[in-house]
């Protein structure tokens, strides 16, 4: 960023190296047939980017059995499986992608995700999910980090006392072992929580946390500064990261997006860009009037504050700090 960044040396340097990464975005893919599944150094080259954040699911329920009561019909698209996933993304340069669970349809059940990282991969990392609830989520944590599963979400809305959500013991445990393990626990909370979230930060400095997406300010069409100022406040900690993502529900909510550049940037101000990373929130970025490309443009193209090198950290290399 121009006026927060000043250039150095070795900005300077930083910048012009991930240029050549920058720079591929705006081609199109070189015509080429890569055939394995597996993210090849070619295929790092030829789609450099990353997504850190997506949900997936099958239309197959008879082999992923969907949860909470969920019918096929529940499904919204219909389908979003990886292959669908990745045509979307590659159009773009995006090569690897972070796979959320997505408690509504699954539930605690993380095996359609972790079935999608071992058949792509180098592709996918996952976070999943954990019943804080259960014995000893803390070594459920370890057995799945062999499994891909680099974060866990967290999140009230599954919780009956939404103002106790992090009080349990197992969620304790969880934030402990996250220190221990480098699995990030991810925050899906609205505004309201951050002072919630910043004391578990404050008890576990260690422990890797991500909030997603801006912690949802501007959900209901207004960015309030006392909002902001809390999510900026976390900042204090250093293991804490944020997502810049799912632009289709914040502010206007409407495509290009440019009035959330103003919160975009306070963010970077706030965390740098070694902790900020930028994610689609696919499939819900790519209906309803809205694209995927355009999701990505707003860093790529429309964010004039930002050199090439914080790109690079947004688009690519945060996110594969954190999950990768």
């Amino acid at each position: 960023m121009a006026a927060s960044y000043p250039q150095t040396r070795r900005t300077m340097l930083q910048s012009t190296l991930a240029g050549a990464a920058i720079g591929v975005l705006s081609q199109p893919g070189v015509a080429q047939d890569t055939a394995a599944q597996d993210l090849s150094a070619a295929d790092s080259h030829r789609y450099p980017l990353i997504d850190a954040h997506s949900h997936v699911w099958s239309p197959d329920v008879a082999r992923w059995p969907l949860a909470n009561g969920k019918t096929q019909a529940d499904l919204d698209p219909p389908s979003f499986t990886p292959e669908e996933l990745l045509e979307q993304a590659h159009a773009v340069n995006v090569g690897r992608v972070v796979l959320i669970q997505h408690s509504t349809y699954h539930g605690w059940d993380n095996a359609y995700l972790i079935d999608c990282a071992a058949r792509f991969p180098g592709v996918f990392s996952v976070v999943g999910m954990i019943d804080d609830l259960m014995p000893h989520p803390d070594l459920e944590m370890k057995r799945l980090l062999e499994k891909r599963v680099r974060g866990f979400r967290i999140t009230p809305w599954l919780r009956k006392d939404k103002q106790n959500w992090l009080a349990s013991p197992g969620m304790a445990a969880m934030w402990k072992m996250a220190a221990e393990t480098g699995q990030a626990m991810c925050c899906l909370i609205d505004a309201g929580d951050l002072s919630s979230v910043a004391a578990m930060c404050e008890r576990h400095p260690q422990t890797p946390v991500v909030i997603d997406h801006f912690a949802r300010i501007g959900v209901d069409g207004t960015i309030r500064e006392s909002d902001i100022a809390q999510l900026c406040a976390l900042a204090r900690h250093k293991h804490v990261h944020v997502k810049v993502s799912a632009y289709y529900a914040l502010g206007k909510k409407a495509p290009p997006y440019t009035d959330l550049l103003p919160l975009i940037r306070r963010a970077l101000d706030a965390f740098g860009p070694e902790r900020t990373m930028w994610a689609s929130d696919a499939p819900y970025q790519v209906v309803k009037g809205h694209t995927y490309r355009t999701s990505l443009e707003l860093i790529r193209d429309r964010a004039d504050f930002l050199n090439a090198g914080d790109k690079d950290w947004l688009l690519r290399r945060t996110a594969a700090k954190v999950f990768f």
